[in-house]
């Protein structure tokens, strides 16, 4: 044997050997090894021996031709080191190559056709596809119409199915896709396919007057697509504390101001409600300084710590007055009218705003 390794390993080896072992090999690997193994044919095919005797090189040209050394050369540098596929194809495909090389190379002198087509089935012919090889679709221009790619081609798997170029459509790629137009033609050929204007899902022509259907998120008015703004009706749908930004055809829900708690656009001027730490200043959410103990209540809130205040100083004072202490009752009557003057009045309230804010 040619090949250089160990004897036990060529024994395993051929004894798992069939076309059945390599069937899920990869075209794509087969077809890289053949190209190398060609390029190695060539790099080989005018090797010089530099002996001076042209008769006695002609002699040992002949024989190197074929011969198990040159096959070796061949198969050496046929896979790179790193990649496993072609290395562990080639480890299987040991005697296939041996029988092309020594009685099949004059009846099939293209290595790939032989191998990985006829023998070892991995790849189809140019238009054919799956396990039988069937043909490809074909239309006017050829596989798919000249305008696509038949789906597997040029192996054994896939669907046989038309893969259109962009802009054309169909079993056999003969129609326009959404977005693209029929050229007119002055001659008798199909014209090919141009695309519309960018908001046009069909239309006669490339300029913007000239559409016939709109893509999603653009509504056809006198033959123009005019955007839709999802954001001034309800056809947006942000989460919290986002806001919608409309764009051409669509909308982007983009994050609101960090000043704001919830919002109804950028920046701290469109805020719906100022977050911690935050103040409403003008028409604007603008950082503050260290809240007091009462900063987060309301004005109820307040209120009713006010009356309850008033309710605690007034119980206190009646107390000691119903003990008949006069200067007590004095001091009672005399604080019941302070404290109600300042009640009514708007001085007091903002004296005690203030004293319960801590401002």
């Amino acid at each position: 044997m040619w090949w250089p390794w160990p004897l036990v390993s060529v024994l395993v080896l051929c004894s798992l050997l069939s076309v059945g072992t390599v069937r899920t090999a990869p075209c794509q690997t087969c077809r890289k090894l053949t190209s190398s193994f060609i390029k190695g044919l060539e790099r080989t095919a005018n090797k010089n021996f530099g002996g001076g005797n042209t008769a006695w090189e002609e002699e040992k040209l002949a024989k190197y031709a074929r011969s198990e050394t040159r096959l070796l050369e061949i198969v050496e540098t046929a896979c790179d080191k790193s990649d496993f596929d072609c290395n562990k194809l080639l480890e299987q495909i040991e005697d296939q190559v041996e029988t092309w090389w020594f009685h099949r190379q004059h009846e099939a002198p293209d290595p790939f056709e032989w191998l990985c087509i006829d023998e070892l089935r991995l790849c189809c012919p140019p238009g054919h596809y799956g396990p039988e090889c069937a043909e490809c679709p074909l239309g006017p221009g050829g596989v798919c119409g000249g305008l696509g790619r038949c789906e597997g081609e040029g192996t054994r798997l896939g669907d046989g199915e038309c893969v259109c170029d962009p802009g054309y459509s169909g079993p056999l790629c003969q129609n326009c896709a959404d977005g693209y137009y029929r050229e007119k033609s002055s001659n008798h050929t199909q014209p090919p396919c141009s695309a519309c204007y960018q908001s046009c899902k069909k239309c006669t022509g490339p300029q913007d007057n000239r559409c016939q259907e709109c893509k999603p998120g653009w509504i056809l008015h006198n033959n123009k697509c005019v955007d839709v703004d999802e954001c001034g009706t309800e056809l947006a749908r942000c989460p919290s504390n986002t806001y919608c930004f409309n764009t051409d055809g669509s909308y982007e829900c983009r994050g609101c101001d960090q000043a704001c708690v919830g919002c109804m656009g950028s920046g701290p001027a469109r805020c719906k409600k100022c977050s911690r730490g935050f103040r409403l200043t003008g028409s604007k959410c603008l950082a503050g300084p260290e809240k007091g103990l009462f900063d987060e209540m309301t004005d109820d809130e307040i209120l009713v710590l006010q009356q309850m205040f008033f309710g605690v100083v007034i119980c206190a004072l009646a107390t000691l007055a119903a003990k008949g202490d006069m200067v007590f009752t004095a001091i009672f009557i005399g604080g019941l009218a302070a404290m109600a003057g300042y009640w009514l009045s708007e001085k007091g309230d903002r004296v005690l705003d203030g004293l319960l804010k801590g401002r």
